[in-house]
């Protein structure tokens, strides 16, 4: 547990970059001003010096701790930090005692919580009676859906604000602070772009890459793409994230699959991981190939794809990596339908440029007399009820609008029994419609 009531103190030379560049004052903060800016939420509460406790959720490095100790500085605060990778019931215990003995001397306390979705169901609840007595104001951080890990009980205590990942204009930003901080010499645009996608949103992973940089270049003039090659050559790689060869390499994997060759499609992926492409970056674009390539053709590779997400998600790198493998193999040699991807298009341009049609008064719900007196739900027919639990010749489109056959399934794998069967309805709805 780490109590600290200097809050700002001048860091020495040796403290990382990160800390030495930490914002004073929420108008020294690059990013965030969705959060920060005038008249936005944190801006008012900074200004009103009211500071409700809250969860600032976003990813690495895009300053939760700055915010939280700006939170406590602005009211005068005594500023406790609590690690839920560290900490446990008892410094929990201890900064109660700690925030009990401020409020005796009249002064306030913020607890700052970094990785609250660490501390399991009893820990969180641990905060809840002080958090509603008042004795100290409960700031926690996390790089996860609050939702999800954070217990709806202090959830509903807490105001959450949610951080965005740095533009790459806020990281030029920080750059050129840094570079005057270290008097360092100027960089060149080919090089600061690909440190700037490898930072990737993040200001300590841009700071600690750039850090390592100035220290390399030695009695340079600028430094170039050569020196950042041989300072952070291994972390950079050939994916250059955000750059061509990032989207060129997944536009190959992408096609790769969609063109059904197993052994190009393994080569792409193993080019982008081999080259930094976050994991699960992959995974996401390969459950988006099942969807838009494979589709009903085989809806088992939505399922592998998905599986391949969990077990990458279970077991991590290298060895989860080979179930992102499967889940291409099987995507490339699956048949191939966009029939739905295409439907789908079609129908939302057709939706954005028709008007708000009613619902057709047949097809609206009725539970209550009123709208039972007002005719809805009045001649629907009941699918189940109906001979082969089709209710052959009703449509379910609003009235106004003609056949549409926005869906159109491919004559390959699944879809050509599912064609088959459209087939048999459209012909028992043209009977329904001309009966002989």
């Amino acid at each position: 547990m780490e109590m600290q009531d200097s809050l700002f103190a001048d860091p020495a030379p040796t403290v990382p970059l990160a800390e030495r560049l930490r914002p004073r004052t929420i108008d020294e903060v690059i990013g965030q001003q969705h959060l920060l800016g005038a008249g936005r939420p944190l801006r008012v509460a900074f200004e009103q010096h009211r500071v409700p406790s809250m969860i600032l959720w976003g990813p690495p490095g895009v300053g939760k701790t700055t915010l939280a100790r700006l939170v406590a500085g602005a009211v005068d605060a005594h500023f406790i930090v609590l690690s839920a990778v560290l900490a446990g019931v008892k410094d929990i215990r201890e900064a109660v005692e700690q925030a009990q003995l401020q409020r005796q001397q009249g002064r306030a306390t913020v607890v700052f919580v970094d990785e609250v979705h660490r501390f399991n169901k009893a820990q969180q609840d641990a905060f809840l009676p002080h958090v509603e007595s008042g004795l100290f104001t409960f700031i926690g951080a996390t790089t996860e859906n609050p939702s999800f890990e954070v217990n709806s009980a202090l959830l509903s205590r807490a105001t959450v604000h949610v951080l965005k990942a740095l533009s790459d204009d806020e990281l030029v930003a920080l750059l050129e602070r840094a570079r005057v901080l270290l008097g360092a010499p100027p960089m060149n645009d080919a090089a600061r772009t690909r440190l700037v996608a490898h930072a990737d949103g993040d200001a300590r992973r841009l700071l600690n890459a750039y850090d390592n940089l100035v220290a390399s270049a030695g009695g340079a003039t600028e430094i170039d793409e050569a020196l950042l090659e041989r300072t952070l050559g291994e972390l950079l790689r050939r994916s250059d994230k955000g750059g061509d060869q990032f989207y060129d390499a997944i536009s190959a994997l992408h096609k790769s699959v969609r063109g059904s060759d197993p052994d190009a499609a393994l080569y792409w992926l193993a080019r982008m991981l081999d080259g930094g492409v976050d994991p699960r970056y992959a995974a996401r674009r390969i459950v988006r190939m099942a969807c838009e390539d494979i589709g009903l053709a085989d809806p088992r590779a939505l399922q592998i794809a998905l599986d391949a997400t969990a077990v990458y998600e279970r077991l991590g790198s290298p060895e989860g990596e080979l179930a992102l493998a499967e889940a291409v193999v099987y995507l490339a040699v699956a048949a191939k339908s966009n029939a739905v991807y295409k439907a789908w298009n079609g129908v939302r341009d057709f939706v954005r440029q028709d008007g708000t049609r009613p619902v057709p008064d047949r097809l609206r719900n009725a539970p209550t007399k009123l709208m039972k007196s007002l005719g809805h739900g009045e001649g629907y027919r009941y699918a189940h009820d109906e001979p082969g639990g089709y209710a052959a010749g009703e449509r379910y489109l609003p009235d106004g609008v003609g056949e549409r056959r926005w869906y159109e399934p491919a004559p390959r794998g699944l879809e050509q029994r599912i064609a088959d069967r459209l087939a048999e309805l459209r012909a028992l709805d043209a009977q329904a419609k001309n009966p002989r």
